[in-house]
């Protein structure tokens, strides 16, 4: 019997906030840690290892040295590219990572008759397929054309980095028929942020090894990943390394907002703890700029709060027009998000301040304008996906 790891959605440098880079970095230090001692005899990787295909340096760095510690416990680790890590150009991180012999990319592949032929990648009477995920959903028609050679006897694994159709029925998105795919013994999923096991195949989404936006930790809390075996045995591995507390505070004066909430925050117990703090309410006197969350968090970070975040979405000041003395630019943006939800009412404003850093991004040195554009679409997608699939 052969027991194996399977990570996807690492997505390592993607959060900007240090704590939470670090701790999302924490996390698949602490997967690979359970690797080790769990004594598994490879670990699968399907898709999305780095958030982009030109990772932080530092990210890069300390990767790398955790692949080294692999390697010396003599375990193999076997990756695709997803659609975060994935380059256009074929060139990447991963690509580093494979010719200093740390990982084999199992993305093996010949055209021929309008199908794609994988080749496995072979490593003890287990036979590894790949293919990997692409910008916008782009690998969904390119699936539908694979075929496998055939590796008689041997337990067989697809990795892929897409969406199936019955994970996610009612998205009208490009999604992959999973009983059009080649049959396997199992299907190792990356891409969807979401815990999904089924049988006949086994087929699974790991989740993420860690959250990667505020919404996704408020719902998941942390990340997650499988040991399986070659009989069919599989087990979830969570990865609680902090807790998470949501507060809800709902306000109609801002002017003593602030010390309101502050006083919700001193009677709860947020020492160690990601504080995610969601202010709602129809203001009655005030603006929302009124607030001082910056006084707000400095309370928070005094009572040994691991991390604050906060979500004023639902936070609503009756119509009036746009100050023209802004104190700051997040006055200001949040002075427009204000009125144009007021004005537009729609399901998806909710969406607004997760999207607004996301639109934020900035181009990368030496990185070409359609790879970026690519990797703007990418990150702004998988919010509106993110938010469809946990309704």
């Amino acid at each position: 019997m052969v027991k194996f790891a399977h990570l996807a959605d690492c997505h390592l440098g993607s959060w900007r906030i240090p704590e939470l880079q670090e701790l999302n970095f924490k996390s698949f230090q602490s997967a690979l840690e359970t690797c080790k001692k769990q004594k598994v005899d490879f670990i699968l990787i399907a898709g999305d290892l780095f958030d982009s295909a030109y990772p932080p340096i530092d990210t890069i760095k300390d990767t790398f040295n955790e692949f080294r510690k692999l390697k010396e416990a003599k375990i193999p680790v076997f990756i695709i590219a997803g659609s975060h890590d994935y380059s256009v150009s074929g060139k990447s991180f991963l690509d580093v990572l494979e010719k200093s012999g740390f990982v084999t990319n199992v993305h093996k592949q010949e055209e021929k008759n309008d199908s794609i032929y994988l080749t496995p990648t072979l490593h003890h009477n287990v036979a590894i397929y790949g293919y990997p995920g692409k910008k916008s959903g782009l690998e969904v028609n390119e699936i539908g054309k694979i075929k496998l050679q055939d590796s008689p006897g041997l337990f067989t694994i697809l990795m892929l980095h897409t969406t199936l159709s019955d994970a996610m029925p009612n998205l009208p998105i490009p999604a992959v028929d999973s009983s059009n795919l080649p049959k396997v013994d199992y299907l190792a999923l990356g891409h969807l942020h979401m815990k999904y096991e089924k049988q006949n195949p086994l087929r699974i989404y790991p989740g993420p090894i860690y959250p990667n936006n505020s919404a996704e930790i408020e719902i998941l809390n942390y990340g997650s990943f499988y040991i399986v075996d070659t009989s069919g045995k599989y087990e979830r591995k969570e990865i609680p390394l902090k807790e998470v507390l949501v507060l809800d505070i709902k306000i109609q004066d801002s002017l003593t907002g602030t010390e309101k909430i502050i006083e919700e925050i001193k009677s709860k117990e947020i020492k160690g703890k990601i504080l995610i703090l969601k202010v709602k309410g129809i203001l009655e006197r005030g603006r929302i700029s009124d607030l001082d969350f910056t006084k707000i968090e400095s309370f928070a970070k005094s009572m040994e709060c691991y991390c604050f975040l906060k979500n004023t979405t639902k936070l609503i000041t009756p119509s009036q027009e746009i100050n023209p003395e802004i104190q700051s630019h997040s006055d200001l943006e949040d002075q427009i998000i204000e009125k144009f939800i007021e004005n537009n009412p729609h399901k998806f404003n909710s969406l607004i301040p997760q999207l607004i850093p996301t639109l934020d991004l900035e181009k990368k040195e030496d990185e070409a304008t359609r790879i970026f554009e690519d990797r703007l679409f990418s990150e702004s997608n998988n919010i509106i996906q993110f938010k469809k699939v946990t309704k």
